[in-house]
């Protein structure tokens, strides 16, 4: 009876992983048909002169940025908890990075200890510092304090970022996302804190095939980008102390909104400012 189980077990598992392989092949297989779905539509009749990739152009757009966003908003509504689960989100409501860092300290102690740390604050997301991004990225100029995407948390954006650039181009930077918590409000195991961050690296920009958006890439391990913050804040003497929760949360892989790997070992930092 015992092995019979054990046989019934093994047969459940190899199903579950076969459907696995196949859900990932009919995706790998998706993405290669849009590939040349743009390419039919696009790029091709770009090549041969067509007037007619404006108005592919257009569609596009209003498809990546306004259709499928609007899509993804209204059914995130139905089956994501409306709570707290260690990851922010996307405009779209999609979850994305991990929260990798909490803080102890009011907003001008952190403003302080970031400044110190040699961090330049990222401006607030408008039409204009959009532009401005796009060209500075195009041709590699510096823009040390370029907006970074409003992502969420406790059901609102961010209450500012900061960045360091790499190379002079804002196409690549360290970067990191504030939040002031709600007043009495405490992390799972009964841990408080006066502000929690999103940490992350960005290595790219490229056209994401998850959106269909032109955006950032981002280096999948977190925890390094984590760990170089804590560094530059330590090294500054801008914190009084640092304790880190291990396995605050499962460690995991996984992907975020942009369908960018993501892994995280789980552990949370607490700094005090």
């Amino acid at each position: 009876m015992h092995s019979h189980r054990g046989l019934h077990g093994f047969t459940i598992k190899a199903t579950i992983n076969t459907i696995d392989l196949v859900i990932r092949i009919v995706r790998f297989l998706a993405i290669i048909a849009a590939f040349y779905v743009l390419y039919k539509l696009l790029l091709e009749q770009f090549l041969d002169g067509s007037k007619e990739i404006l108005p592919l152009f257009g569609l596009w757009l209003m498809t990546s940025y306004l259709v499928i966003p609007k899509i993804h908003r209204t059914l995130t509504g139905y089956y994501l908890p409306n709570y707290f689960v260690g990851r922010i989100r996307s405009s779209s409501g999609l979850l994305s990075d991990p929260v990798n860092l909490a803080f102890y300290g009011d907003e001008r102690s952190i403003h302080i200890s970031m400044k110190k740390a040699g961090w330049d604050m990222a401006d607030e997301l408008t039409v204009p510092s959009m532009i401005n991004t796009a060209f500075s990225s195009l041709l590699h100029k510096s823009y040390r304090s370029a907006p970074v995407g409003d992502m969420f948390l406790f059901d609102r954006k961010q209450d500012f970022a900061y960045e360091q650039e790499v190379e002079g181009s804002p196409s690549k930077r360290h970067h990191v996302r504030f939040w002031k918590t709600p007043d009495n409000w405490y992390l799972p195991g009964g841990h408080k804190a006066d502000w929690l961050a999103a940490a992350t690296y960005d290595t790219h920009v490229g056209l994401k095939i998850a959106t269909g958006q032109l955006d950032h890439y981002i280096h999948a391990n977190v925890d390094e980008e984590r760990d170089y913050i804590i560094k530059t804040l330590e090294d500054s003497k801008a914190v009084e102390k640092v304790e880190v929760v291990k396995h605050f949360t499962n460690a995991y892989h996984d992907r975020n909104n942009g369908g960018d790997r993501i892994k995280t070992d789980g552990s949370l930092p607490f700094i005090s400012v």
